[in-house]
């Protein structure tokens, strides 16, 4: 009887741990920005440190932000699990030991996806900005 009641615990746990991953990737795929298909064209805009800044008007089929910068030659990275780590925009690396990083931002307000999936639309406006302090 107790080895029933032990063996009963974990596997209870297992069920529920699986309708929880599958809850959230349902609740993903509901949530998740969606993407436009077909030609476009977008503004990316690189503001160094110093403030100077250069416009690049990209046209492109891409569905997201990666793609559409990396057909232009704009970023540099290293790939990580969350999907590309930029670490050089328009020539310019990111001195880490400087704390400087690479921002991004859409019409100035904050994205909260990485480059991989942020999905772009006919008119977008992405600002690319050398940050300094983490």
């Amino acid at each position: 009887m107790d080895n029933k009641r032990s063996i009963k615990k974990p596997l209870i746990g297992v069920i529920i741990f699986i309708v929880v991953i599958a809850a959230m990737a349902v609740l993903y795929n509901v949530f998740k920005p969606e993407t436009s298909k077909g030609a476009k064209t977008i503004t990316a805009e690189v503001v160094l440190a110093d403030g100077t800044s250069n416009s690049y008007e990209i046209s492109t089929d891409a569905e997201y932000l990666r793609q559409a910068l990396e057909e232009k030659k704009l970023i540099e990275g290293e790939e990580s699990e969350y999907g590309l780590y930029v670490k050089t925009v328009d020539g310019v690396t990111a001195n880490e030991g400087n704390q400087e990083w690479w921002c991004f931002t859409k019409g100035g307000e904050s994205i909260n996806t990485g480059v991989d999936t942020t999905p772009i639309a006919d008119g977008d406006h992405f600002e690319i900005t050398l940050a300094v302090g983490y």
